[in-house]
This record gives structure tokens, sequence and C-alpha cells, in this order.
């Protein structure tokens, strides 16, 4: 079953996030205590679990929010959703697809200096909060 690896937050943008034990999304907003909160397409960012275990096995010290990511999944094909699916988190949690892979950053980010490789602009996903409440790793996600 699909479920949240880790849930991750970061007070300013360009930095990696940390992971938390849990987080509140907040209706069309984001994740409280979040940079990239706020009224636009991208609230929260979603990164697969094996898609950074394969980066892992270059930099075996990256620690999760190392992408920026909010969400980091298991056992969920991030790359086979389309815009507009929703995903289920948790109990109450209804984000919306609103946008697949980003550009890197101009000079490329940390870890592609590292590893020659960023996996955020292709396997990257962004979604808006639907409807808000809590999520911790452990949760069930639904498509």
């Amino acid at each position: 079953m699909a479920h949240v690896q880790a849930v991750c937050i970061s007070k300013k943008k360009g930095m990696v996030k940390k992971e938390q034990a849990k987080v509140v999304l907040q209706t069309q907003w984001g994740m409280e205590d979040d940079a990239h909160a706020g009224d636009w397409h991208r609230q929260v960012s979603l990164l697969a679990g094996e898609s950074i275990d394969n980066v892992k096995k270059i930099l075996p010290t990256l620690k999760n929010g190392a992408f920026a990511e909010n969400i980091i999944t298991r056992g969920l094909d991030l790359t086979a959703l389309k815009i507009g699916a929703r995903l289920r988190v948790g109990a109450e949690v209804i984000l919306e697809i609103t946008q697949i892979g980003k550009e890197c950053h101009n000079q490329g980010c940390a870890i592609k200096k590292a590893t020659g490789d960023c996996i955020m602009p292709r396997e990257g996903v962004f979604a808006r909060v639907i409807h808000g409440g809590e999520a911790k790793a452990g949760d069930p996600i639904v498509v």
C-alpha cells in the first residue's frame, strides 16, 4: 500500500527542508510554517522515496528534505500521475496534482553538482491542498 515515508518543511525558500513528526496542511494554502505555502499552484511538493534511494547510492548521507520536498512517498508511482489527479493522504488531506517536474535552479542544486543529476525536475510532483488536515509518516496515500 502506498504511504507517506516522511513530511518536511523549511522556513525559507532555497533551504533544505527538515523532517517533522507531523505537519498540518491548510486548505488552499499548503503546509503550515513552510516557505512554499501560499495562494499558488505549487503549495506542496512530493517525491518518491524510491527515487531518493537511487540518489543515496551515490550520496548515502542524503537526508529527507534535501530536494526541498514536502512529502516523501513510498509505493506510489508519482510519474504515472496526471495533472488533476487527486490523492488522499491519511484520513483528511486531499491534494490535487498541478505540475509534474520543474526547472532546476540556474546553476543547478547542490545535489546536481555532487552527482551530475537532480531528480526533482523529472520526478518531482506539485499539488495544491483541496482539503486540509494532518499528515505524518505512515499515513496511507490513495489515488
